[in-house]
């Protein structure tokens, strides 16, 4: 029994669809991986050469944040795929209470400091 476990496998247990979806995930991954790079480097680019003027900049940067973010989320943490309700409701769930809650809190700063 011990002389066959250290043979390796004669066919891979996975089948011809599974191994082109697999590849087919690895290679969308890979691209909004460097999509992402490339939305990080147009950000710090921007900041530094001073390309943006300078009331567009904070804008601008929460944008390709918020993209980035997106991304993320859907091909990162898998919430793209079938069977991810509940994932995807409690994401959501956080982003409508959380988005209220930080204009409340950037007015009420705002209101305060001026």
């Amino acid at each position: 029994m011990s002389d066959e476990l250290s043979k390796p496998f004669p066919k891979s247990a996975m089948t011809e669809n599974e191994r082109y979806e697999l590849g087919r995930e690895t290679r969308i991954q890979v691209v909004s991986f460097a999509f992402m790079i490339m939305l990080t480097i147009i950000s710090f680019i921007s900041v530094a050469t001073e390309t943006i003027p300078s009331g567009f900049v904070v804008p601008f940067i929460l944008l390709l944040g918020t993209v980035q973010f997106a991304l993320q989320l859907f091909y990162f943490m898998h919430l793209k795929d079938k069977d991810h309700g509940w994932p995807n409701a409690f994401f959501a769930t956080g982003i409508v209470v959380t988005i209220p809650a930080l204009i409340a809190l950037i007015l009420l700063l705002g209101e305060t400091k001026w």
